[in-house]
């Protein structure tokens, strides 16, 4: 009886553990849906306000783009082919990373010279990057305008490998994530995708 007692204590605490892991996970599930939704209607707000203007806002320069609240908006990715759509939030701590995908400071900001850097998990906004292959066509958009990238190449690199991260003489964008994809834990390597910019912006999509 006393067995069979301990049985049920065990069993009870598996059942509440898993039940708390479900609420977790629905918990974070509804906060990226929640969030993206909020950001992406106040994108279509500027873009509409920025419509009725004569001309385009201005891009900011790199002192002002590094001042920048962690979290606040910069724009929409969107890669059709594979069917990735996802708000870009300044910052890459982990709040930020949790409800979009974030922006690295200290890189280029969308519209300027140089190397737009984005960071995003595997397991959320970045899993279709998988499937990604060169010549796919991704685009930025932002209050500011529309920026057209194509894919270039990809890479498998170390933690402490940063070379994807440095400035470039071209206009690129540079995607950063985790992998293996299917790893279980903290994944060991970086996923990288480098595209560089074909279109000028223009100041609505």
């Amino acid at each position: 009886m006393r067995g069979f007692t301990h049985l049920s204590r065990v069993q009870y605490a598996f059942w509440f553990a898993g039940a708390l892991l479900c609420s977790l996970c629905a918990g974070a599930y509804l906060e990226r849906r929640f969030y993206q939704a909020a950001e992406s209607r106040r994108l279509e707000e500027a873009l509409r306000f920025n419509g009725t203007r004569p001309v385009p806002m201005p891009v900011p320069a790199p002192s002002q783009a590094s001042r920048r609240a962690a979290g606040s908006l910069v724009g929409r990715l969107e890669i059709r082919r594979l069917g990735l759509s996802a708000i870009v939030l300044e910052g890459s701590d982990s709040r930020t990373l949790r409800r979009g995908v974030g922006r690295i400071p200290e890189t280029a900001s969308p519209g300027q010279d140089g190397n737009v850097v984005l960071s995003g998990h595997r397991d959320t906004f970045f899993r279709p990057l998988r499937q990604i292959r060169a010549g796919d066509r991704v685009t930025l958009q932002t209050p500011a305008g529309l920026y057209r990238y194509v894919v270039e190449w990809t890479a498998v690199v170390n933690p402490t490998d940063n070379a994807s991260l440095k400035e470039t003489a071209d206009r690129s964008l540079t995607l950063v994530t985790c992998y293996p994809f299917r790893y279980v834990g903290p994944a060991p390597q970086r996923f990288i995708v480098r595209a560089r910019q074909v279109a000028p912006e223009a100041s609505r999509s």
